[in-house]
């Protein structure tokens, strides 16, 4: 596999994972009240936990690609 096709990979699994995030957060932002109700049949929680529950998520999610996709396509784009 060469330089240029792991570094094609980093990219696109960036922009999926970007896109997943903003999925995520348009989803939760449209459909905030359904979203809660439908989890609420499975879990016992107030809707105060579900929201820190869902921003930490994708806290730690936006933080994963930072991490595991972007840092590494920035370092291969910049050694060659």
């Amino acid at each position: 596999m060469t330089m240029e096709t792991v570094r094609d990979v980093f990219a696109w699994c960036t922009v999926i994972n970007l896109g997943l995030l903003l999925w995520w957060f348009l989803f939760l932002t449209l459909a905030h009240d359904w979203t809660y109700r439908f989890h609420g049949k499975w879990f016992k929680i107030s809707r105060e936990t579900f929201d820190a529950i869902h921003y930490g998520g994708m806290a730690a999610f936006k933080l994963g690609i930072l991490l595991f996709n972007l840092g590494p396509y920035l370092a291969m784009r910049i050694v060659g």
